[in-house]
């Protein structure tokens, strides 16, 4: 049987390559390493299976100052932001922020808060989002910058919470949005992303409206505004372009006010990048939907470190990685800042990879040990394309751009959907978000060390994949053995030998198997509260002060037993919860520890500081968040989404779980005071060290009825769109208007009152079709291609003031030689006229919410 569907099993995601083919550390801070000590260890590596060696033995450099010259960097009441060769500064201190990518004009307005909120808990700390002109003055003259295009609205609620925030102006975005964001007009006026006089004067007129809504909002007032990003992708040259338009473009941004330290632009595709003027930063995505293939695509070069490019990135998977900008040299006089390392991917009409939370969070440790100071998500938050007034506004081959994609949806398969749910990324980044809070500051001044031996490319998957960065003999080990859509090979007897100034460091002392798809950061030779600790085989988390303890807080990795090793000589004593305790040499290893919350190593430094290690287990850490509640700072563990208010008097945490109406929460240290919730709490197993608690709402069914209006007729052959310069193989195009005409169709009902208790209730949609979509009084609200999963819609922004709300929910058949790559467990049973249109399951999804508070309101 013969299909043009190209599917691939999930299964083969993970464990085989097998298709289904239908079809086509610290400055001054040195660790004197005794011969005795390591060389017993390096003996036993150089027998072990898998010694993989790192010379890190290089006096460390300081870095020299920045080849660019910033904006107005101090504010008002003193703070500076700056930067030198290697990293960002905050007020003279080495600063690696982190920072997510959320589109306002894609949000609701009401809703903004709580999603800044969001990503905040997470560990992010500055917002970076496009103001996209098309969504603003569609109509030449009549700007709009109301409801969820209210771009200062949007920036004081991030300076409300702290939050720092990136404009990218453009003129010219991409962002998968109409014309890349260019008004219709703008593009018939003439010539665009050029020395143009009447292109210019109408992006004057437009950076000055932008200037106007951040007066008074930019870091030099004391404001969140920190940078701002020219261009997107710019790579043209010749007369009025290149260098020249990008400096006119600053020149004009500075004219409308537009004073901030950082100036960005985007580093990929051969791009022009004015030496001084701007600074560049980069990306890469775990899957390619603008590629042509209806394959599976070679394992993505995001998997392997990058240690002579910055740019070696599969932000455009078609340019070659010799063709004039894609390689320039990674070790300049600019750090190495990122704004795009995917947080999923946007499907397009005919690619539509299904993102899983690995293949996101394993970017991580490869990127960061690769030299990253900025680690910049896009997107973080997913969202929708507003209603335009004279056209729909998603990119789309129709209007000359590379694809097609969905007419409303932008989720990109985020951390935050486009809903606001928090998916099992969500809680894998937060891990590594958390570690660059607390000690990011260490890894910044690193310097990054390549392995002994490399991999001959990003599709060589035998070579293990590391790196170190330090600072003398304190520094990270990087390790990556994941690769989205191929199975590495456990390494077995795996073991680092790390080449210090002071000696060699074998870490762990005796070799360990590291698993197929494990990836982590692990320290070596990191001063906590006076004790030196000599590496842990666990990812380092987060840390908490309370009571005069020091709590380090570590997260087991699946298949690795946590091992810990410590200095003796800081050590004045030490006693763990369980496990066994072994000096030998000079060095006290702990090993054997069981992970969990309740489970300590506690140590007195040889100064008499406490200090207490705590390993979580890896589904613990994903559900831990760090708040400060009660007056002091505490990790609270749940498995429902998590939204907390610090900024509230008294502070507020609200749990949402989705489908079941029981919540579960525990916070360590305990709270000394009372805590209150908007439903009755139980306290469950609590002890000195964790308090536990359950709380149960009133469960809901909700009644839905659903009709079928029509059943699907014959889907027209999908057509292929025009080749591309850079992209030579025509792609498929998505149906147009008339053709969903053919969509089975189905009228949906919610009751009245169905908000009743609720936060949010979920329209979950099962079904097997190419093109589905949602709408209400010929409006489409909502639509989806096909990928194999559930669509999930938030409804609540949808539903009727009063009384019940009727929606249409229409699918359109996907027919069997439809040339688009699907990744699916099981390939669909087709009808005998070569097409599918089913609905497998329709129900609602309510979503409860519990709040909590401490102390008195």
């Amino acid at each position: 049987m013969s299909f043009c569907v190209r599917l691939i099993p999930a299964a083969a995601r993970i464990s085989s390559t097998k298709q289904l083919v239908l079809g086509e550390l610290l400055c001054g801070a040195a660790v004197v390493l005794l011969a005795a000590t390591v060389m017993p260890a390096v003996a036993r590596a150089q027998r072990a299976g898998t010694p993989i060696r790192i010379d890190a033995s290089q006096a460390w450099i300081a870095p020299g100052p920045a080849s660019f010259q910033e904006g107005s960097a101090t504010t008002p009441s003193g703070l500076t932001l700056g930067m030198n060769s290697r990293y960002l500064t905050l007020n003279g201190k080495p600063w690696l922020p982190v920072a997510g990518e959320f589109h306002f004009s894609r949000y609701p307005q009401n809703q903004w808060e709580n999603e800044i909120l969001k990503m905040k808990a997470a560990g992010v700390g500055i917002v970076s989002t496009y103001v996209i002109w098309i969504h603003h003055e569609e109509i030449e003259g009549q700007f709009d910058w109301n409801g969820q295009r209210d771009l200062r609205a949007f920036a004081e609620l991030c300076a409300k919470h702290g939050m720092y925030l990136v404009v990218r102006i453009g003129p010219w975005d991409h962002a998968e949005v109409r014309n890349g964001g260019f008004p219709d007009w703008v593009v018939k006026q003439g010539p665009t992303r050029v020395n143009d006089p009447v292109y210019l004067a109408s992006v004057s007129a437009w950076y000055a409206q932008i200037g106007m809504q951040l007066k008074g909002l930019l870091w030099k007032d004391g404001g969140p505004v920190i940078g701002i990003q020219l261009e997107n992708e710019y790579s043209q040259r010749g007369p009025g372009a290149g260098e020249e338009h990008i400096l006119e473009l600053k020149k004009i941004a500075l004219a409308s006010g537009l004073d901030v330290p950082l100036y960005l632009v985007t580093g990929w595709d051969n791009a022009v990048v004015p030496k001084g003027a701007v600074i560049p930063v980069y990306g890469g995505y775990p899957d390619a939907p603008w590629d042509s293939s209806t394959a599976k695509l070679p394992p993505g070069e995001v998997y392997a470190f990058r240690f002579a490019s910055r740019v070696a990135a599969n932000v455009n998977a078609d340019r070659g990685q010799n063709d004039p900008g894609a390689k320039p040299d990674a070790a300049g006089q600019l750090p190495y800042l990122t704004a795009e390392i995917g947080g999923g991917n946007e499907d397009t009409y005919h690619r539509r990879p299904v993102i899983a939370p690995d293949d996101i969070a394993a970017m991580a440790p490869v990127m960061l040990g690769s030299g990253v100071n900025l680690y910049g998500t896009y997107m973080f938050q997913g969202g929708e394309n507003p209603d335009g007034e004279l056209s729909t506004l998603e990119e789309s081959q129709a209007t000359g751009y590379p694809n097609d994609l969905p007419i409303k949806s932008y989720d990109f398969q985020a951390p935050l959907g486009e809903f606001g749910q928090e998916r099992a990324s969500f809680r894998k980044l937060k891990v590594f978000d958390y570690f660059l809070n607390d000690f990011g500051a260490e890894l910044a001044p690193m310097m990054v060390h390549t392995p002994d031996s490399l991999p001959a490319g990003s599709d060589d998957l035998l070579i293990p994949r590391a790196a170190v960065r330090s600072n003398g003999d304190a520094g990270f080990i990087f390790f990556n053995n994941y690769v989205r859509g191929y199975a590495m090979p456990a390494r077995k007897g795996a073991q680092f030998l790390v080449r210090l100034p002071a000696g060699t460091l074998a870490v762990p002392r005796h070799p360990v198997d590291l698993p197929s798809d494990a990836y982590f950061i692990w320290p070596f030779n990191l001063p906590v509260g006076g004790v030196t600790l000599r590496y842990s085989t666990a990812q380092l988390f987060t840390h908490i002060e309370d009571a005069g303890v020091e709590t380090i807080y570590f997260e087991a990795l699946p298949g690795i037993a946590p091992e810990f090793a410590l200095d003796d000589a800081t050590v004045r004593s030490i006693k763990s919860s369980n496990g066994e305790i072994v000096r030998d040499s000079g060095v006290i290893y702990v090993s054997g520890v069981k992970p969990g919350v309740d489970s300590s190593i506690d140590v007195v430094s040889a100064q008499g500081k406490s200090v207490r290690l705590v390993v979580l287990a890896a589904h613990e850490a994903e559900a831990a968040w760090k708040v400060r509640i009660g007056g002091a700072d505490r990790l609270l563990f749940t498995d429902q989404d998590f939204v907390v208010d610090e900024d509230a008097k008294p502070e507020r945490v609200w749990l949402q779980s989705r489908g079941s109406a029981h919540f579960d929460f525990a916070i360590t240290p305990p709270l000394d005071g009372p805590i209150k919730a908007s439903l009755p709490l139980k306290r469950n197993q609590s002890n000195e060290r964790v308090d536990r608690f359950a709380a149960d709402a009133a469960p809901q069914q909700i009644p839905l009825e659903v009709r079928q209006i029509c059943a699907g007729g014959v889907a027209a052959p999908v057509k292929l769109g025009p080749p591309l310069s850079w992209r030579p193989q025509g792609v498929a195009q998505a149906p147009g208007p008339g053709e969903m005409a053919q969509a089975a169709k189905w009228e949906i009902t919610v009751p009245a009152g169905a908000m009743n208790g609720l936060s949010e209730i979920f329209l979950r949609v099962a079904y097997e079709g190419d093109v589905a979509r949602l709408s209400a009084n010929h409006r489409l609200l909502d639509d989806d291609f096909y990928n194999g999963k559930p669509w999930m819609i938030g409804l609540e922004r949808f539903l009727a003031a009063q009384g019940p709300s009727s929606f249409e929910l229409s699918i359109l058949p996907l027919r069997k030689d439809a040339p688009v790559y699907l990744e699916l467990r099981d390939p669909p049973q087709f009808t005998p006229n070569s097409q599918i249109d089913k609905l497998e399951d329709i129900h609602l999804v309510p979503e409860y919410q519990l709040t909590i508070t401490a102390g008195e309101e």
